[in-house]
């Protein structure tokens, strides 16, 4: 493994990094989050068509760039310092890949090159609660019960004589209720022989109702979706078993989010040693003393380890055979990091670091909510060591 970047990678920080602080300050983040689509499509163009950032890891056959899952990694590191919200982790991240993988050669053909270029946006819709279990994060349900279990619940499909319907609810899906277009997981085959497969749904489907919801972590909207016989597009054909390529998709997601996370806590580090250099208490800037000292370096040693093993995991995910785990546990590392590095903010910044006004809490939310989405850190690590059999007993 060579740990250093290319010239290209150095680029894609650099000009990434350059855009976001222009156009991603803290106002400019304030009111995205308070639009309908809950964030900023002008942003959004910038970053899709003069960054090409949702086609970073596309194959330039779709117009994508060619890039492996570390440079999108990368992009998200940096967009996850300014907490900038945007569709890039629902459409890149999470649908992309998807429709690269089980797409037939006309699906592919069709939304790939509109994706590449921004034009259309995407989302994975599965429960936000079982999103960490479908990507095979936090366990591994080999018959999709987290779907709705074939019956009552989730999101059931059946076919007619026009083609496929789908119907169901699904919550706290990744801009579901703004994308252009949804990647459904849904039962099909009745109870007994009841599989999740994967649905294509037009924005505008009929019997599709959406609406945003009310998320912990703002800069992360979210969408509640209801399907009422919704005419749907099989993605790929039934032979395309969605549990195997959502579980791999799970390496790339880890990753992204791991970095993501680490953006996250390093700026919000760095505003905090800063404002330490700048606050004085009995006449000295509190971050002379010495306690302040090793809460700050103990929290910066945490998320340099993170930073590690997110770029590791980066790594690994563009390999032909990814290390299975790797991305849950730097995931985990990588939230974990944030969560200190938010907390220690709060209480660094004093009285000012509690009040909504501040930054702070938005980074502190963006811990928290990406816990409950795909975590909780316990949960990935606990099955990380049962995938790779820690705790058996020798000789059983």
């Amino acid at each position: 493994m060579d740990a250093r970047f290319t010239d290209e990678q150095d680029e894609i920080r650099r000009t990434l990094r350059e855009l976001l602080a222009k156009r991603c300050g803290p106002q400019e983040l304030r009111a995205a989050v308070d639009t309908p689509a809950g964030h900023d499509p002008a942003l959004w163009a910038a970053l899709a068509g003069h960054l090409g950032l949702p086609a970073l890891a596309l194959p330039d056959t779709y117009g994508g760039a060619g890039c492996t899952p570390a440079e999108l990694a990368l992009a998200c590191e940096e967009t996850g310092r300014v907490l900038a919200p945007t569709p890039l982790l629902a459409t890149a991240v999470l649908a992309a890949p998807l429709l690269l993988a089980l797409g037939t050669g006309a699906q592919r053909a069709e939304l790939l090159p509109r994706i590449a270029s921004g034009e259309l946006t995407a989302a994975l819709a599965v429960p936000g609660p079982a999103l960490a279990t479908a990507l095979a994060l936090t366990g591994r349900d080999r018959r999709g019960q987290w779907a709705g279990g074939g019956r009552a619940g989730g999101v059931q499909a059946r076919r007619t004589e026009d083609g496929w319907q789908v119907y169901g609810q699904v919550d706290q899906v990744l801009d579901g209720h703004s994308a252009g277009l949804l990647v459904v997981a849904a039962h099909t085959g009745g109870f007994a022989r009841s599989r999740v497969l994967l649905f294509l749904v037009r924005g505008g489907a009929a019997g599709l109702t959406r609406a945003r919801q009310t998320a912990l972590d703002a800069t992360r909207p979210q969408g509640r979706l209801q399907l009422r016989h919704s005419p749907a597009e099989l993605l790929g054909d039934e032979e395309a078993d969605a549990l195997p390529a959502l579980a791999r998709l799970g390496d790339t997601a880890a990753a992204c989010l791991a970095a993501e996370a680490v953006g996250a806590a390093a700026r919000v580090l760095e505003r905090t040693v800063e404002y330490a250099g700048q606050r004085e208490q009995f006449g000295r800037p509190v971050g002379s003393f010495q306690a302040v000292k090793h809460r700050l370096a103990d929290a910066y040693v945490q998320v340099q380890a993170a930073r590690s093993a997110a770029y590791y995991a980066a790594w690994t995910a563009a390999t032909p055979a990814p290390e299975e785990t790797v991305g849950a546990l730097a995931l985990a590392q990588a939230l974990e990091a944030l969560r200190r590095a938010a907390a220690e903010g709060i209480q660094l910044h004093g009285g000012i670091g509690f009040t909504w006004e501040h930054e702070a809490h938005l980074y502190f939310k963006r811990a928290a909510g990406d816990e409950l989405l795909f975590g909780p850190v316990h949960r990935l690590r606990a099955h990380a060591a049962d995938a790779a059999h820690v705790f058996e007993e020798a000789g059983t």
